[in-house]
Formats: C-alpha cells, sequence, structure tokens
C-alpha cells in the first residue's frame, strides 16, 4: 500500500510549511500564526519514484478546551491512520513541556517516529539538537522547510521503513472524482454538512462562526461514483474582515469555486436570504459553476416562517430558476441524501456533449416560432449552431447582426435550449458570432450603410456592363 505520513507537532512548528514542501503545493495556509491549521489536511507527494499521501494536522498542547480539543482530537486521529510520525520540533524554541508531552504520547503507539528539528537555519545545529536528544531518541533530522533543508536525507531515512515490494504503484487517472465545493457565510452549517455527505467527523465542528479557515479537499467513493467534497471557510462582507488569515482564507473558498465543478451554497433557514449570499451565488454564476442551493437548518422552522422563506426565495432567486434547491438539516440528515440526485444531474447537464446537428434543429424551431426583431428594417438572421466548451455548456449561434440581438431574445433562446436538452443545475452561456463581411479594408469593417452602398454601385456596375454587352452585339 502507499504509506501515509503524519506531520504532528505543538503550534508553528512548520507543519504547514513542510506540507507543502512535501506536495510541492501551496494547499495549506502559512503565517506566522499559531493554530492555523484546525482539520487534517490530505495531500499526495512523490519521492524519486515512491508515492505517498502527507497529513498535514493541527498544532497540540496538550491543554487544549473548546475548539482546541476539537482540533487535537483530529491530529490524533491522523496519527492513528498514519505509518509512519514526523514529530516537529521548533529548533529556535528548544525543547517544551508541550513537546515532552508529546513524545511520551508517541512512544506508546508502535509505529517509525522520526524525530525533526524545524528551522534550523541561523542556529548552531549542534547546540540545538543537543536538548532534543534529552528525550532519549537515537536520531533528530535537522531541516528548515522553507527552503528545503535537510528534507531529503529526512525522507530518504523514512522510506528505508517502506520497501518498495510493498507499495504498490499508485493509479494515476489525472483527475479527481466530481468536485463539490460547500460555501457559504461563516456558521451556517457547511462543515456539519460535510461530515453528514462523508458519514464521518471528517472535519471539525463548533458553534462558533470561522471553524473553518483552510480549503479541505476531501476524496470518497459513494454507490460507484467518485466524488471530491471541498469544505471551504465561510465568506463575510469585506468591510467584516479584520484578520490577515481570514483574508487568505476567503480568498482560497473563491478560489475553491473556480475549481469545483458545483457549487452547493448553504444558506441559513433562520436568517433568510442577505446580500452576501447573493454575492456568493453571483461569483458561482459568473464562475459558470453548476449550483445546488440547500437551506439548512430547515426543522426548526414552524408552517408560517416556511412559508415565508420560500415565498422569498422565489421573490430573490429568481435569476436562479436552472437552480435546484433543497430545504435539509445537516445536524440531523433530513434531506441531505436527495442533494446527490440534484448533484449528479447538475454535472450530467454541465458536461453533455452536445451536438452541432442537435443544437441547430433546435436553434431552427426557435427561430421558427418567435423570429428575431427586425433591427434598422433588416432582419436578423440566426443559421446554425455548435458547441464551444463545457462546464458551463457554451453554445456558439453564428448569423448576420448576432451584435444586435436583444438581451430578451437571448434569454429566449437560453432557455429553450435548456427546455429542449433537458438541461438542470447549470447556467449556460451563449455566444454570437457574425458572418464575415467581404468588403473590408485595412481600417477594418465597413458600417452597414458602406456595405449597401457598395453592394449597389456593384449592381449597377453589373447591370452596365450587361447593356453595353447587349449593344455591341452585332445586327443580323
Amino acid at each position: 500500500m502507499v504509506p501515509v505520513i503524519a506531520l504532528v507537532g505543538r503550534p508553528n512548528v512548520g507543519k504547514s510549511t513542510l506540507f507543502n514542501r512535501l506536495t510541492k503545493t501551496r494547499d495549506a495556509l502559512v503565517a506566522n500564526f499559531p493554530g492555523l491549521t484546525r482539520d487534517r489536511k490530505y495531500g499526495e507527494a512523490q519521492f524519486d519514484d515512491r508515492h505517498y499521501i502527507v497529513i498535514d494536522t493541527g498544532g497540540i498542547t496538550g491543554e487544549e478546551e473548546g475548539i482546541d480539543a476539537e482540533m487535537a482530537a483530529q491530529s490524533m486521529l491522523a496519527i492513528d491512520e498514519a505509518d509512519a510520525v514526523l514529530f516537529l520540533l521548533d529548533s529556535r524554541a528548544g525543547l517544551t513541556t508541550t513537546d515532552h508531552v508529546l513524545a511520551k504520547h508517541l512512544r506508546k503507539i508502535e509505529k517509525p517516529i522520526f524525530y525533526v528539528a524545524n528551522k534550523i537555519d541561523g542556529v548552531n545545529p549542534d547546540v540545538a539538537m543537543a536538548d532534543f536528544y534529552s528525550l532519549g531518541v537515537k536520531k533528530v533530522h535537522p531541516t528548515t522547510a522553507t527552503d528545503g533543508k535537510g528534507v531529503r536525507q529526512l525522507l530518504e531515512d523514512v522510506f528505508t521503513h517502506f520497501p518498495e515490494s510493498e507499495q504498490e504503484p499508485e493509479p494515476d487517472d489525472g483527475e479527481r472524482g466530481v468536485k463539490i465545493a460547500v460555501v457559504g457565510r461563516p456558521n451556517v452549517g457547511k462543515s456539519t454538512l460535510v461530515n453528514r455527505m462523508l458519514g464521518e467527523d471528517r472535519v471539525i465542528v463548533y458553534d462558533h462562526p470561522g471553524t473553518t479557515r483552510d480549503t479541505i479537499y476531501i476524496d470518497y467513493e459513494r454507490e460507484g461514483v467518485k466524488y471530491t467534497l471541498i469544505d471551504t471557510a465561510g465568506v463575510r462582507r469585506r468591510k467584516n474582515v479584520r484578520e490577515a488569515v481570514e483574508k487568505f482564507s476567503i480568498v482560497k473558498a473563491l478560489k475553491a469555486i473556480d475549481d469545483t465543478n458545483i457549487v452547493i451554497l448553504v444558506l441559513n433557514a433562520h436568517e433568510g436570504i442577505v446580500d452576501q449570499d447573493l454575492h456568493l451565488l453571483g461569483h458561482s454564476i459568473d464562475a459558470g459553476r453548476a449550483l445546488v442551493v440547500a437551506i439548512n437548518k430547515w426543522d426548526g422552522l414552524d408552517a408560517d416562517q416556511k412559508n415565508r422563506i420560500k415565498s422569498e426565495l422565489d421573490r430573490r432567486l429568481q435569476f436562479i430558476d436552472f437552480a435546484e434547491i433543497h430545504f435539509i438539516s445537516a445536524l440531523h440528515g433530513t434531506g441531505v441524501g436527495h442533494l446527490y440526485e440534484s448533484i449528479d444531474n447538475a454535472y450530467r447537464s454541465s458536461t453533455d456533449k452536445l451536438q452541432t446537428h442537435k443544437l441547430t434543429q433546435i436553434l431552427e424551431a426557435a427561430v421558427y416560432d418567435h423570429a428575431p426583431p427586425m433591427i434598422n428594417g433588416r432582419r436578423i438572421k440566426l443559421r446554425y449552431a455548435h458547441a464551444g466548451g463545457f462546464n458551463p455548456p457554451i453554445i456558439v449561434i453564428h448569423g448576420n447582426q448576432t451584435a444586435k440581438v436583444p438581451a430578451s431574445y437571448q434569454r429566449y433562446l437560453e432557455k429553450t435550449f435548456r427546455r429542449q436538452l433537458d438541461l438542470v443545475g447549470t447556467p449556460i452561456r451563449i455566444e454570437f458570432k457574425s458572418g464575415d463581411n467581404p468588403y473590408t479594408d485595412k481600417q477594418g469593417d465597413l458600417t452597414q450603410k458602406q456595405f449597401d452602398r457598395k453592394r449597389r454601385i456593384k449592381r449597377q456596375a453589373v447591370k452596365t456592363a450587361a447593356k453595353n454587352a447587349d449593344k455591341k452585339k452585332p445586327s443580323r
């Protein structure tokens, strides 16, 4: 099996920096701020031709209360899952009481433990590591995760415990499963929904806004279908963002929307729809992502409140009539299973390959039922359509005067294509292209008036030439 390696240690010793170094990514948030990592984060890594999985964890102090206790529990789960543990120590801070507590716990587990003296740059290695040898270990590995110093030697020692014969090559299909980003404002129940969809306590849930700070990618399989759930940080209004760490979290959440196939927008039924929800909707639609709306905490409302919320949804969400809306309780699981029906339908709709002949048939029927308007006495002509891309579906329509197609007619075409192609849960983008103008010069295309004048002159010249030819014919 592919080895799994967990990074553990007290807060701010460089675990996330080493995680990014090993995975050659910037997936883990890094800042000079203790307690930044809260959930366990998985990443794929490679050392020479050896594949392995690395787990980043939150810092452990041994004195956790409240949410810190949940963080420590996630770290302990990572230790249980791992085949080997890298115990990171801070060379500049030296050995602390917390390090002693963690070392005592790690001695009890029957797994290879590697003691890593990080941040070794700028200090005397012999003096710094002498303190750590008091833990009774045989070897301490000096490293600097920021520039990779000592990391290769560390991995060489780690992989001596995993002979190649025990490792199967990891399949590489080049892509993850159907990516689903769970987004919303803080404390609307995103992490609770993620855990409910997974069927396990995979991410931290705590009754406090801003619990999730990083963007967590979780691969899993359900009924033979591969999925990747993305738990994101809550996105608040810009004026309410104070900490720099939260700003980074929001940027990563918005990037997750761009990286996903489907967005599940979670709304709090007790608070209704607020402007920030509409901003997130707008960002998702601008990114062209398929969309599912989940109204969470629905079971705590009475009949009047439910009717009021539904009325508000009908009024304020008219512009996303293509999206399915679900009323759920992530805490109790009510309605969560039905989300997958909308997810699968939205993914199919956003990635289906559209055939040119089918699109052209739909366009011709739409034009026959409701022709485009006249512009300056001339009818807009739409000739044929073809697919221009997917996720979201892009339909390219060719014709004349397409730049003057009114927005109302564009919406008519969009709804017609959506209905005829049975596309649900995904926005559609329609692009228009006009035929080439045969009368062009170096200054660009001629105006319509100039074009018509040129055509009249040419026709008159043809007629004149015909008359002259008739006059020159010899009489019999």
